[in-house]
């Protein structure tokens, strides 16, 4: 879906969060989209907290099945900038991305 968004370079993947967590630094991705569960022992709010905490930290998509309030809210107060279900509100994410590439180019990083 990511890939059809003209202007959107995906530039990788990862396939659990500490992968993720040594990707992100070396890529430099503007945007990353995380979800909350990640295969392994720690979540995607653990690297949402981890890449807040850095100085030049990308804007951060949670993208979920986990959507309860209590997740919500702690995920956009630890900085991500948008907080998506994916039962019901995946087609925001290309609206989201189109609205960020009108800004500049965007490197989009997408973790699950």
């Amino acid at each position: 879906m990511l890939m059809e968004i003209p202007g959107i370079e995906i530039v990788g993947q990862a396939e659990d969060a500490f992968a993720a967590l040594e990707a992100i630094p070396v890529l430099k991705p503007d945007v990353v989209v995380l979800d909350i569960y990640m295969p392994g022992s720690v979540t995607g709010m653990y690297v949402l907290e981890r890449m807040k905490a850095e100085r030049h930290a990308p804007i951060i998509i949670m993208l979920t099945n986990y959507s309860y309030e209590q997740y919500k809210k702690r995920c956009l107060a630890a900085g991500a900038a948008y907080f998506f279900d994916k039962s019901n509100e995946f087609e925001r994410v290309p609206e989201v991305l189109l609205e960020l590439l009108s800004n500049g180019d965007k490197k989009i990083h997408k973790f699950e």
